[in-house]
């Protein structure tokens, strides 16, 4: 929906796909609404590239916007679009840095290579078994001389991301049936068998350095950072608060100024080292002494971009929509301004409001949404394609994610306490196939208000 009315801010025509599952959600109604009857397109699934190939053929199409998903990271897709008889615009990175630095291990080679401060463990894809176990050894032992009392070592697929494809050892023993079990799966879900081996740093913060950057390679700006430590139990962001740490409010027991300066200049030297040309997210953990770990590079918009748009000015106009500069400069267009043009200002909160239930491993929640009501407040975005005017029946073929909440305030203790108030306004009620009511994170959202940015 967002793509949509980004569409439309810069004067371009768009059409949309939707599934059969689909076939209620609010991006339909939007699309029909803005762009007429032939805006909408069914397809039988959002992974089959031949048929979103087809749709964009049939429609005209001169660009393709992946959106958020798979395809967005997926740099065969983005080769295929751009190098077809009937080439067409992909609106992201070229394929070639998707390619580069979609690769975790070739990500923490370059990152080596640069200086940059990566998470201990294998920088390169680990494709024999007992190779990978002799890494996973000498992790165990360098936390043994750390004086950590209870090692983990982490096994990831190098081509995974959003926390899919990473599971948790803590003897060696266990290590050969996790590291087959997580190399099936890559093959099965990435297409490719490559695992990374990591050393588990405990209690960090989830920091990321929003980047963006123009078709020259050379335009690149930072729009600041984010903190996303408050996640699920399976490592999915919950709420993600801009800027990433709040030393003006908020004592750490190390310079957190100095973090925040470090990644962000150590995410610029990666991006003009690659000619970064698009929008990307560099992701990072700190340590609680507050030592930065560069932990992967998303070539893609992410969901939560619109927080850092909240806090962010270009000549101190607000209302960045980070979205539509990311078309406008996959189209080619010039950066136009530089980083002295960008500034920031008070403090941004994203709710990713999910029918789940927290109590129970944030077990998924399926059943009708009857009644969804959120205050219309000017310091506050509400982005759903849940209906505002008819019931919904979340679709089972999907992650049940219902909206995004932005709240904006002047400061940390504004924005928490705007925070606050503004979950306690919300309405949002319905019931599964038993009559049993709706479960949501609304209550885990609120709770965990009051921790924001603590470390």
């Amino acid at each position: 929906m967002r793509i949509i009315q980004a569409c439309v801010s810069l004067g371009l025509d768009f059409v949309c796909v939707h599934t059969k599952a689909d076939a209620d959600s609010g991006h339909l109604a939007l699309a029909r609404s803005l762009g007429g009857p032939e805006a909408a397109y069914r397809v039988s699934s959002y992974h089959d590239a031949n048929e979103l190939l087809a749709v964009a053929d049939h429609a005209g199409a001169t660009a393709i916007h992946p959106g958020y998903g798979f395809f967005a990271e997926d740099f065969r897709f983005a080769r295929r679009v751009s190098e077809r008889s009937r080439p067409l615009v992909f609106i992201g990175p070229s394929w070639r840095i998707i390619r580069s630095l979609g690769d975790k291990i070739n990500t923490k080679r370059l990152a080596r290579s640069l200086s940059i401060p990566t998470v201990p463990g294998s920088d390169r894809p680990v494709y024999d078994e007992m190779e990978a176990e002799e890494i996973a050894e000498t992790l165990f032992a360098f936390q043994a001389e750390q004086g950590i009392a209870n090692s983990v070592v982490l096994v990831k697929a190098s081509a995974g991301g959003g926390g899919m494809g990473i599971e948790e050892i803590y003897d060696i023993d266990q290590f050969k049936t996790v590291y087959r079990r997580v190399r099936n799966y890559a093959k099965r879900q990435f297409h490719d068998e490559g695992v990374l081996i990591e050393q588990r740093i405990f209690d960090f913060n989830h920091l990321e350095v929003q980047i963006v950057a123009d078709r020259t390679g050379k335009g690149i700006v930072h729009f600041g950072t984010r903190n996303c430590t408050i996640q699920s139990t399976g490592r999915q962001k919950r709420v993600e608060v801009a800027p990433g740490f709040r030393p003006e409010e908020i004592d750490y027991s190390f310079d957190a100024a100095k973090v925040l300066d470090d990644i962000v200049g150590y995410s610029l030297a990666m991006a003009r080292e690659v000619g970064y040309d698009n929008v990307g997210t560099w992701e990072w953990i700190v340590s609680p002494t507050g030592q930065p770990f560069l932990m992967e590079v998303n070539t893609r918009i992410q969901v939560e971009n619109g927080v850092s748009a909240a806090i962010s000015r270009i000549r101190g106009q607000g209302d960045v929509n980070l979205i539509a500069e990311q078309i406008r400069l996959g189209l080619g267009a010039p950066l136009g301004y530089d980083q002295s043009d960008v500034t920031f200002e008070g403090v941004g909160v994203e709710y990713r409001i999910i029918a789940e239930d927290p109590a129970n491993r944030f077990t998924p929640w399926v059943g009708r949404i009857d009644q969804f009501l959120a205050p219309s407040l000017p310091w506050a975005k509400l982005y759903t394609h849940i209906p505002m005017d008819a019931p919904y029946e979340i679709p089972t073929d999907y992650d049940p994610n219902l909206a995004l909440a932005i709240i904006w305030g002047g400061d940390l203790a504004e924005a928490k306490k705007r925070g606050v108030a503004y979950l306690d306004e919300l309405t949002l009620s319905g019931e599964d196939g038993s009559g049993a009511e709706l479960k949501s994170n609304v209550r885990f959202l609120r709770d965990k208000t009051a921790t924001i940015l603590q470390f």
